[in-house]
């Protein structure tokens, strides 16, 4: 009997014990709500500290690609987004519709050609990846930054990838290791990606 009632003791402070764990877990995994999350307003994110990268897309064709490219640069604080080439332009609504208003907080720059990009870019003294697969590139995951510096990273187009005249100004090579069957990724997702490698080794010191 004594057994009996010290197991049912035990079971009972578990439960307890379970359902105390799973309300504290609730209270700290609510989801915010937009109030809660500190977002700047436009005016204050012009105002706010960047991260110092330039994105630089070549060629790309998709407005969706865009967009997004300018959603994931607000998300980040990057400094700038150079279109180039056939790259469409803000405003456009199909840009919109991935951008959420990503294109009006983040600065923006058109060039005929990515190569005339990259060149102004290193005369700034900005040092500038491209994005592609070629002999020679560095991984991501061994990417080595200077956080006193500013960089730049060239996306290309969705099927030619960056033009090689521009893999051959750029100061280096990036890219991401693939493990699977295509060796191919969106150019938006490959963006999401590199941006935030870059502002991971950014954070401690700007703080954002």
């Amino acid at each position: 009997m004594y057994s009996n009632q010290f197991e049912h003791h035990i079971y009972t402070i578990h439960l307890f014990i379970r359902n105390f764990a799973k309300q504290i877990t609730q209270r700290i995994m609510h989801k915010l709500r937009t109030i809660e999350m500190q977002r700047l307003s436009v005016d204050e994110f012009h105002e706010a500290n960047k991260l110092p990268l330039i994105v630089v897309l070549d060629d790309v064709r998709s407005l969706h690609n865009v967009g997004s490219v300018f959603r994931s640069s607000d998300a980040f604080r990057v400094e700038a987004v150079y279109l180039c080439g056939i790259t469409a332009t803000p405003p456009h609504p199909e840009i919109h519709k991935t951008a959420l208003g990503g294109e009006d907080s983040v600065a923006w720059r058109y060039f005929e050609t990515a190569t005339e990009a990259v060149a102004e870019l290193q005369k700034e003294g900005v040092f500038v990846y491209s994005i592609e697969q070629v002999e020679g590139s560095t991984k991501l995951q061994n990417l080595q930054l200077d956080t006193d510096r500013r960089y730049a990273v060239v996306f290309g187009n969705e099927v030619k990838g960056v033009h090689q005249e521009v893999v051959d100004l750029a100061d280096g090579c990036l890219e991401i290791p693939q493990f699977g069957t295509k060796h191919s990724l969106n150019v938006s997702v490959t963006a999401g990606i590199v941006i935030w490698e870059v502002a991971k080794q950014f954070l401690e010191r700007l703080k954002l």
